[in-house]
């Protein structure tokens, strides 16, 4: 098994276009084909990638494979990028407040004094 991390394994476009592809709920890979607009070998080799670093499960049904996206590493991503979202909330909010004074008390007594 390859060791990929969320990060690498996004990082492709292709994969992403796929990803985005397989929200729609799970397809087999000749859908995937037509509606990522990559041919079959390309789609199959960034499948691969996808299941081994976890973000896609495969159920065999007869002769087709479906695929569909896993929950857990968007999870993870998620809880990784918490704490960045948390902090960029956190400045702008202080921001907000350092200029709401400015925006509600100093442009407007500035025009009426220039009246």
């Amino acid at each position: 098994m390859m060791n990929i991390d969320a990060f690498e394994a996004l990082a492709d476009p292709t994969r992403r276009r796929i990803v985005a592809t397989l929200r729609g709920g799970e397809q087999q890979v000749n859908d995937i084909v037509r509606q990522a607009g990559i041919h079959q070998s390309g789609v199959s080799r960034h499948l691969r990638i996808l299941h081994e670093s976890g973000f896609v499960s495969v159920r065999p049904e007869g002769q087709r494979r479906l695929y569909t996206l896993r929950p857990e590493p968007f999870r993870a991503i998620d809880g990784w990028l918490e704490d960045y979202r948390r902090l960029w909330e956190e400045r702008l909010d202080r921001f907000a407040n350092a200029i709401e004074p400015q925006g509600k008390g100093g442009k407007a007594a500035s025009k009426e004094e220039s009246e």
